[in-house]
């Protein structure tokens, strides 16, 4: 097993003393720029991860959890938010949150705040391709927890849904109303819970006879305007030839559908079945309300804060809760924890009767 560079590798390879590897990693400003540049060079072309965050972790650590999210105007991280902050209310921590936009590198901004100490664990929302980077850590020993997320799980501990049996119960609910021609509208191609929808709708369909009809499927983009572009799509094909019922992706897709349909002449359910995927709030407000599958973001939120501070305190912090698990197969044949938290069909005006299934 390869031995990890120390502050004192980086100091002798750079040709400075390890005060000055340290001032360098916690962005003090008394330290040369040209020194700066070399100390920083050698860290990032060694993947070296600071000594000082397992320094933290064995004692002295700080009472700050840290949220790595996507901006708040993505709909669910306000309800997963609220659910971290339910269970950090009873308890001696406060967090940290830390928003990932696309246009910086989030592997050297979080281990610049391991390196400052500044959480002492970490929870990650939909952390996509830092995925890696995360599990790197947590081998190295540092509490993380993902919620969620748009790649295949690694060995980190990670909360989510079956989002296979959820896109199942979705369209099964529409098979069991009469609808053949079911059409549905992905999210982006390189997310997996896209993937695993599509995987929950085809095996409805097969279970019932019926092969998935790539004329009724749609490519989205998770978005409202995705949405609106496949309406326009769908809406545009003679009336034998468009689908009775629509499941799409998630939510925002399906306010898109129904915010062209009216323009084409749809009626929503008459005419037409849809149901969406997320139960974001306004859902119940759209015109008509909408049908779809309700996520528990906000437990989800409390059993991954739950989870981490176990991780992190496991004698004033045991994990109480009883929670089903799953425990996929990792490197080695080793055992990554996965807990699935269950999801509920919520049934609204948009599903209403089944229309004649003739066509």
């Amino acid at each position: 097993m390869k031995q990890k560079l120390t502050i004192q590798d980086i100091a002798k390879l750079a040709g400075v003393s390890k005060a000055t590897v340290s001032r360098v990693l916690n962005h003090k400003p008394t330290v040369d720029a040209e020194i700066r540049e070399r100390v920083m060079k050698i860290v990032n072309e060694r993947g070296f991860v600071p000594s000082i965050t397992a320094t933290v972790l064995r004692g002295g650590r700080t009472q700050l959890i840290g949220v790595l999210a996507p901006p708040l105007i993505w709909p669910y991280v306000p309800e997963i938010m609220l659910g971290v902050a339910e269970v950090t209310d009873r308890t001696d921590y406060e967090v940290v949150l830390y928003t990932m936009g696309p246009a910086r590198n989030h592997s050297d901004v979080l281990d610049r705040i391991l390196a400052m100490k500044l959480s002492t664990g970490l929870l990650a929302i939909m952390p996509g391709q830092l995925g890696s980077h995360l599990d790197h850590l947590y081998k190295q020993g540092v509490p993380i927890v993902t919620i969620e997320d748009q790649v295949v799980p690694t060995s980190t501990p990670w909360i989510g849904i079956n989002n296979v049996s959820s896109a199942y119960e979705a369209t099964r609910y529409l098979l069991d109303h009469g609808h053949r021609r079911i059409g549905h509208i992905l999210g982006p191609s390189d997310y997996i819970c896209v993937k695993d929808r599509y995987e929950g709708y085809c095996r409805a369909l097969r279970e019932s006879g019926l092969e998935p009809n790539p004329a009724l499927i749609w490519q989205g983009d998770f978005a409202e305007t995705g949405g609106r572009a496949c309406a326009h799509q769908i809406f545009s094909l003679p009336p034998h030839e468009r689908p009775t019922a629509i499941f799409a992706a998630n939510d925002q897709t399906a306010f898109g559908i129904i915010d062209i349909a009216e323009q084409y002449d749809v009626r929503i359910p008459d005419d037409m079945a849809l149901i969406g995927f997320d139960d974001m709030p306004i859902a119940a407000f759209a015109k008509p309300g909408l049908t779809t599958i309700r996520q528990p973001h906000r437990e989800m939120g409390e059993v991954a804060c739950e989870l981490l501070l176990s991780m992190i305190d496991p004698r004033n912090y045991p994990l109480k809760r009883r929670i089903e698990t799953f425990s996929g197969t990792g490197e080695g044949g080793s055992k990554n924890l996965r807990i699935l938290l269950p999801t509920k069909l919520i049934v609204r005006e948009s599903c209403g009767i089944a229309p004649s299934v003739s066509r």
